[in-house]
């Protein structure tokens, strides 16, 4: 990393061609996401048969989102409320000609993103890389594998445990990259944006830095405690797939390796396979939080003033929106659009954003990965399943490499 960001500050022509490298990684990790996802979806589910437990997990999970994500918004809200951020910028007349191919897109409403949770192609959800659709396919097929007798499952049950840990070991050869493929996209990073596009936004940028770190003192910390976690052990659990999600800025290339550290800190496999790809669509703790801070720098930037109803309102929208968030760089800049164009703002701030953006999203990337990582350690606690199931040998060595 830091030589990548070296690189890109000595020589950023040569660094911005390096991209090639961080895309071969990122399509190598994007490859694994959806079969391992499945597999162990599969096997946690109908390999245990307690569909009464899968469904409690689910439940526990999704009350645990959704106090946790409401909570980021507020941190963000207060947060550049406090900093006003965004007071006072002068945004360049060019900036309202930057290419854009399409216009903002609608809003999203909660028919269409519950329809957009259930895959009508499963090839196709693969294809686009829907995690969420992915995993609601593989939960339907793990309750209908259950439901068989034993003898007919046996043969399905044993190639979906073989290709839980084919997948698993696909993981720990591609990570042997990750040095080639972190040091590329930091050299990227840098040699394309530069570090003088910091000096108008900088007070954002350390907005944001602020509000997620106060997020994860104020409410990520006081989780664990309050549910007894490892802490100590979590934060080495968790140090590799958070350093790869800062690096790439995807959620998705952290994905296999989150797995994996938190089974072998101890969470059971079933838990992992569902709390944490269910987290990427419905526990984006980080991307929730910049959206909050970054809609409301949009108002002011644009000297629109909100009033506090208007605000609480915005947020409302924002934790329908953002839980379709994908976990591909950039993506909440969708999500500010469709914001921008349901409370009638200007789009001219929103690709100031995109300055500061790589950093921005670098961070709150990586407060994603630990706060899926610490969902599931949650849950399984909540479950008194933490350390009640040993650990594969082919995550053990993934995990030591």
């Amino acid at each position: 990393m830091v030589a990548g960001a070296e690189l890109g500050f000595d020589a950023p022509h040569f660094a911005v061609s390096l991209r090639v490298f961080s895309d071969i990684f990122l399509r190598l990790i994007k490859a694994i996401v959806a079969p391992l996802i499945f597999a162990t979806l599969v096997t946690g589910i109908a390999g245990h048969g307690d569909l009464k437990g899968i469904g409690r997990i689910g439940i526990k999970s999704l009350v645990y989102f959704e106090i946790v994500t409401t909570l980021a918004l507020v941190v963000g809200l207060l947060a550049i409320n406090i900093s006003q951020a965004g007071r006072g910028l002068a945004i360049p007349v060019s900036t309202a000609a930057v290419e854009v191919t399409q216009a903002a897109p609608p809003a999203t409403h909660w028919q269409d993103f519950l329809l957009h949770v259930f895959p009508e192609n499963i090839a196709k959800s693969v294809a686009e890389g829907q995690i969420l659709q992915v995993a609601v396919f593989a939960v339907f097929f793990g309750v209908a594998l259950a439901g068989l007798s034993e003898q007919r499952r046996a043969s399905v049950l044993h190639l979906c445990e073989g290709l839980s840990e084919v997948m698993f070991r696909f993981t720990n050869i591609v990570m042997y990259f990750a040095p080639i493929g972190v040091g590329a996209a930091m050299a990227y990073t840098v040699g394309h944006m530069g570090l003088g596009v910091l000096i108008n936004l900088g007070k954002l940028l350390l907005t944001i830095y602020g509000a997620l770190v106060a997020f994860g003192l104020m409410v990520l910390l006081p989780a664990a405690l309050l549910f007894k976690v490892p802490v100590r052990r979590f934060l080495a659990a968790v140090a590799e797939p958070a350093t790869i999600a800062f690096a790439t800025s995807t959620s998705e290339a952290a994905l296999p390796r989150a797995m994996e550290a938190m089974e072998a800190l101890g969470v059971p496999r079933r838990i992992v396979a569902f709390v944490i790809p269910a987290g990427y669509s419905f526990n984006l703790d980080g991307s929730t939080l910049y959206l909050a801070a970054a809609s409301i720098f949009v108002a002011q930037a644009a000297g629109v003033h909100l009033s506090i109803g208007q605000q609480v309102m915005m947020m409302l929208t924002l934790m329908l929106t953002s839980k379709g968030v994908a976990g591909v760089p950039r993506a909440t800049l969708v999500v500010l659009l469709a914001t921008a164009a349901t409370f009638g703002l200007p789009t001219e701030p929103i690709f100031v954003l995109l300055g500061i953006d790589a950093l921005a999203d670098m961070a709150r990337t990586t407060v994603n990965v630990v706060g899926n990582c610490l969902a599931s350690v949650v849950v399984a606690k909540w479950e008194g399943e933490f350390g009640s199931e040993a650990v594969s040998e082919t995550v053990l060595e993934g995990v030591s490499d």
